[in-house]
């Protein structure tokens, strides 16, 4: 299960749990200094319980935090024709209580000891996984326990019912609300054969959801999750022997499963192109075209992934050349996922309508770029990069417990082989120029796709061609009619009992990261830490103002400017820059969102001057060309016009202006709007650079394993920057209200409806009313196990998820509740969601709450200086607010003192409803009615007015 080789970098902790290949021994060593990839591996224990159940160990002490996965060798490939969708549905009801734990405990269970967790299904796998304080390790290894083998006995009709519908609401979510929602749908459909497992997608079709009852799920839990079928993977600050005595006395009795035979891959072919055509609320077609190919751990894959670097792995590829580049697409790229049974080798480009008339003139030009490859071939720097990309990312992928967790929990379930870092390295390492071209010719110019065009409702001329395919009608087997038989639950025997939760230990003792402060001249404050778990460097670089220093008739200019950051430099082509930073496996890349316009920075210590001089190119000598500009600009522009079909964008939008008035440069978007982006020229963009890319508001955090001394000197080129002193402008007067309104968008044929209720509140502080409210607010809607969310999702199952929270930043904030509800209880939603923050004015905090409140909120301090990433926001805190060393501490003091009373004080003052402004996105006909039945006034806003042709 390989992934693109161009995000590799990027996201890598989803990257390497994909990987498989030969196991790495446990007693390996890795060279002292700057060890390479391949003397990188996850030293682990393996062995196999007598039921069957394999448990894989990792003993890691640098943060005293543990994390448990437990993966179950079972994805939608292992349902049934007609019964789609079952082991997504049962990730459901593994949350919904069991024997010994009620219903809805095992998350507040697992926050309450200060972790989290959570699980997923894909076609091949289920697993569930928590990251806990160390102390806590028996406790979770109790509840995977209890709901491997007691959960049937808990499971009942009602939470069948409940669970069905909120399996319903996330498809709705993710999939028929969503613009694209159903590309992989329709792509499964047409690539795999009727009764393939991969033909259905893994959330399934909603008619089957509705065909089965609750022994229907018992059966296929029976059928697949035993402990024979199952991978259990603890990493972290353990004790082998302990944590070895506490598997055994917990999952050691119970009984096996059936047996489970491995799947055999299944490869397809196709015979001819086949074209289909999805009609969706889109305003840029896209264009996808996926040829069948092989199956993980093919010799052709890694082949493959290399091919879908080289034509559409980011701006060093043809891709980009070609179609983004030369302004034929938005976005272009090309991906080889792969899974189990099948790989696909897909090719995508949302269309430029400003450029090209159809998807057909798109695919002329993709066929023009593949005829480029073959006569361009593969060059050395193409595999030079690959090899560079995987070795950062190997030791990046190293960062975190939870990455090599699931690393080591995936090699084992796939490939009876835990780690396989380094066998991944060689056999990409390994390939040649001879086999991307091979693997080209057999799979790609001599193969067959499936060609799926996305367009516009009504507007299926834009269609590549016309559809040629049209899927057979479901042939859904009789027996699937048929209620399964009651199933009955095997009896354990334990020496002792199991309704008893597990003690945590000792409470580890968790240290703020130790950090250093020093000053590059002409006065950058750079605060760091220096970890030498991963031979790496992080930075960020942030100049204040970002986003609110544009003029508002030209919103948008610092969002652009970042963008022109990215691009060509006086002393190098895009594609020159991409391919030295990606020849380092580093990345350095500029956005401006929010208050800040900053500079991400990553690379392996071994190669940060090297980086840094790309830094400094990029800093100081942006070429600003007009080329660049006019292509940039252009698909922010399609851009914006695609996301007005984005019911989640819209609600968002008008939140933001009814919180902040159309006056405040705050209440738009941080690229702009149509309007604003239109007036923006290249000469607004150097302007920008010129006034705001100073050092006179710029800060520095770091954390590598470098010292103050070397980091200081690498950033030494610094001490050239110039640039003068700026201000920020005040905000213009916010909008008031004297009573609640409904302000609400239209979204024509919207299944769910987008609902934001919001009121402006307390600016960000550490230790003050903000700090309170958000504990106050903890069990209104800020814990899974929230009132509201109990409420809507889990009693009505009318949301995939409901939360509420208090938003600060250094000069505003304000208070939300947010669900994505459905179509036909938009307005019982929101009177619920009411009535709950009412409720708990009036009524205040429970002692329990308050109890929970406290716990998670002390206990995760575990959780929270685990990786660079999470050390570099904790410095970027400290740096942005001016906060004193010790506000953690000041943090958990309060914590541990406060009161009921003061809490509900704050929510008194900070939950009043009459003063919040509720925002709904959904389709009129279907809620406009029932939003009148709550006798408040409504304001109907038009955002679709932005969709106009821009000025030039």
């Amino acid at each position: 299960m390989s992934v693109n080789l161009a995000i590799r970098a990027i996201v890598f902790l989803a990257a390497i749990s994909l990987f498989s290949g030969c196991q790495q021994t446990s007693n390996q060593k890795a060279s002292e200094d700057n060890p390479s990839a391949a003397d990188v591996y996850i030293p682990f224990e393996r062995y196999t319980l007598d039921n069957g159940l394999t448990v894989v160990l990792h003993e890691d002490h640098s943060d005293p935090l543990v994390h448990v996965d437990i993966t179950y060798h079972v994805g939608s490939a292992r349902e049934e024709v007609g019964k789609s969708g079952f082991a997504h549905f049962f990730e459901h009801m593994m949350f919904q209580g069991s024997q010994n734990v009620a219903d809805e405990q095992h998350f507040k269970i697992v926050t309450q000891a200060g972790g989290s967790m959570n699980g997923s299904t894909n076609t091949d796998r289920t697993n569930y996984y928590e990251s806990v304080p160390a102390n806590q390790l028996e406790k979770v290894l109790w509840l995977e326990a209890d709901r491997m083998g007691f959960l049937l006995d808990a499971v009942d009709q009602k939470k069948f019912e409940n669970q069905r519908e909120t399996v319903k609401n996330e498809r709705a979510q993710r999939v028929d609300n969503q613009p694209y929602g159903l590309r992989f749908e329709k792509t499964g459909e047409a690539l795999y054969p009727p009764g393939h497992p991969y033909s259905w997608s893994t959330i399934g079709y909603v008619e089957d959801l509705d065909r089965v009852n609750v022994e229907d799920l018992k059966a296929f839990f029976e059928r697949w999750y035993g402990p024979n079928n199952a991978v259990l993977t603890i990493g972290g600050d353990i004790d082998i022997a302990q944590t070895k005595q506490w598997v055994e006395k917990y999952f050691g009795s119970i009984p096996a499963g059936p047996d489970v035979d491995e799947p055999n891959p299944q490869p397809v072919s196709l015979d001819n192109d086949r074209y289909v055509t999805l009609e969706d609320k889109v305003h840029l077609p896209l264009l996808q075209i996926t040829f069948p190919t092989v199956y993980a751990r093919h010799p052709d894959e890694a082949p493959l992934d290399v091919l879908s670097d080289i034509l559409g792995g980011g701006k060093t590829s043809l891709f980009y050349k070609n179609l983004v580049k030369g302004g034929d697409a938005v976005q272009a790229v090309v991906s080889h996922p792969c899974r189990e049974l099948a790989c696909e080798f897909q090719l995508l480009a949302l269309a430029n309508p400003a450029k090209v008339k159809n998807l057909a003139e798109l695919d002329n030009a993709i066929n023009a770029t593949l005829k480029e490859f073959e006569t361009r071939g593969v060059l050395p720097d193409d595999l030079a990069r690959t090899k560079a990309g995987i070795e950062a990312s190997t030791v990046f992928g190293l960062q975190s417990v939870s990455g090599k967790v699931s690393t080591l929990a995936s090699g084992q379930t796939f490939e009876n082989q835990p780690d396989l870092v380094a066998e991944d390295i060689r056999r990409y390492n390994a390939v040649t120029a001879e086999d991307v071209m091979r693997v080209y010719e057999k799979y790609i110019k001599n193969g067959h796709a499936v060609v799926l065009s996305v367009v516009p409702e009504g507007h299926s001329e834009l269609a590549v061609k016309p559809q040629n395919f049209a899927l057979p009608e479901r042939n859904i087997p009789s027996h699937t009619e048929t209620p399964a038989e009651k199933v009955e639950t095997a009896a354990v025997k334990d020496n002792f009992d199991r309704s008893m939760v597990p003690k945590a230990g000792p409470t580890p003792i968790v240290e703020v990261p130790a950090h250093w402060e020093t000053e590059i001249q002409p006065g950058i404050e750079v605060l760091g830490v220096t970890s030498d778990e991963t031979p790496t460097v992080t930075l960020t670089l942030s100049m204040e103002g970002g986003v609110l220093l544009d003029d508002k008739a030209k919103a948008g200019t610092a969002y652009l400017t970042s963008m022109m950051m990215n691009e060509s430099t006086k002393n190098y082509t895009n594609e020159e820059m991409a391919n030295a930073l990606a020849k380092l496996g580093s990345a350095v890349h500029f956005n401006a969102a929010g208050r800040y316009s900053q500079v991400y920075v990553s690379t392996l210590t071994k190669h940060l001057d090297e980086t840094l001089a790309l830094l400094e190119e990029k800093l100081y000598r942006p070429a600003f060309s007009a080329e660049d500009f006019a292509r940039l600009k252009e698909r922010v522009l399609q851009s914006m016009q695609q996301q007005l079909n984005n019911p989640s964008f819209l609600a968002r939008r008008a939140r933001d202006e009814v919180l902040f008035g159309e006056q405040n440069r705050v209440s738009l978007p941080d690229e702009g709007t149509m309007e604003t982006l239109a007036n923006i020229s290249l000469e607004d963009v150097k302007t920008f650079y010129k006034k705001y890319y100073s050092p006179a508001k710029a800060s520095i955090v770091v954390v590598s394993n470098l010292s103050q001394e070397k980091i200081a000197k690498s950033l030494d080129f610094l001490s050239l920057w110039k640039g003068s002193d700026y201000s920020i402008d005040e905000y213009a007067p916010f909008p008031e209200y004297d009573n609640k309104n409904i302000f609400f968008v239209n979204h024509p044929g919207a299944v769910q409806s987008v609902v934001y209720i919001v009121e402006r509140g307390l600016k960000f502080d550490a230790t003050g009313d903000y700090f309170k409210s958000r504990l106050m607010n903890f069990p209104l809607g800020g814990a899974f196990n929230s009132r509201i969310n109990l409420n809507l999702r889990e009693d009505k199952g009318i949301t995939y998820g409901a939360s509420t929270a208090f938003m600060g930043g250094k000069t505003i904030g304000w208070f939300e509740a947010n669900a994505d509800i459905t179509a036909k209880n938009t307005a019982e939603g929101i009177s619920e969601i009411l009535r709950e923050i009412e409720s708990f004015r009036k009524e205040g905090m429970t002692q329990e709450e308050l109890e929970f409140m406290r716990s998670a909120f002390t206990l995760s301090d575990a959780l929270e200086y685990e990786t660079p990433t999470s050390k570099i926001s904790f410095l970027r805190q400290l740096l942005s607010y001016q906060l004193p060393d010790d506000y953690r501490a000041q943090q958990m003091k309060i914590i541990n003192h406060i009161t009921t009373d003061e809490l509900d004080a704050l929510a008194q003052h900070q939950l009043d409803t009459d003063k919040m402004q509720i925002i709904v996105v959904g389709d009129k006909a279907t809620v406009f009615e029932q939003l009148q039945g709550l006798d408040i006034g409504i304001t109907e806003l038009s955002l679709e007015a932005e969709a106009a042709t821009p000025k030039n």
